[in-house]
């Protein structure tokens, strides 16, 4: 005799079963996921969740967190959900001027920025400005690769192809650096 609560049935769409097959025998599919699509494999045909976490070494609380997530989102339910990182420390306004400094001026008494010079110029840190240049692949260093703009809206068309300032994130920092 059952004790416990009553599993919801779980059916699956051949679709589905397909997707969830591919992402456990794929190389590059993340682990978690491949763990969460054998799990609902298993509870589709008709496995308690004792016994699918003793199968797959988890727990039964893991197995209907993912049974109840399929359930109720599907696949998507399966995927990781975005987390926030630590908010951003400067702003647009910030960066702008960062660029536009960089870009439209040379310091006195030197020939290009250098990280150190450019911080005492825009009241940052040097490793924002590192940040910054990276960001947008600047390196007023390289002479030879390196030229000011004399278009006053470069700064606008630069950012319009897609949101450079996601760097500024903290999740994201690291990647770049």
């Amino acid at each position: 005799m059952r004790t416990g609560r009553p599993l919801p049935p779980l059916s699956i769409s051949e679709q589905d079963r397909v997707q969830l097959v591919g992402w456990t025998k794929r190389p590059k599919t993340a682990q978690a996921l491949a763990m969460r699509s054998r799990i609902v494999l298993l509870a589709a045909e008709g496995h308690n969740n004792k016994i699918i976490a003793a199968r797959l070494h988890t727990i039964p609380h893991t197995v209907g967190k993912w049974r109840r997530r399929y359930l109720e989102l599907g696949l998507d339910g399966l995927l990781d959900e975005p987390r926030h990182g630590t908010a951003r420390k400067l702003g647009d306004e910030q960066v702008e001027r960062v660029l536009t400094r960089t870009l439209e001026s040379q310091p006195q008494a030197a020939t290009h920025w250098s990280t150190r010079d450019m911080a005492k110029a825009c009241g940052l840190s040097q490793s924002s400005i590192i940040r910054i240049w990276r960001a947008f692949s600047l390196a007023p260093h390289r002479t030879e690769t390196f030229k000011l703009s004399r278009d006053p809206l470069f700064t606008e068309r630069r950012l319009e192809p897609r949101d450079k300032f996601s760097y500024l994130s903290r999740s994201s920092t690291k990647e770049i650096l």
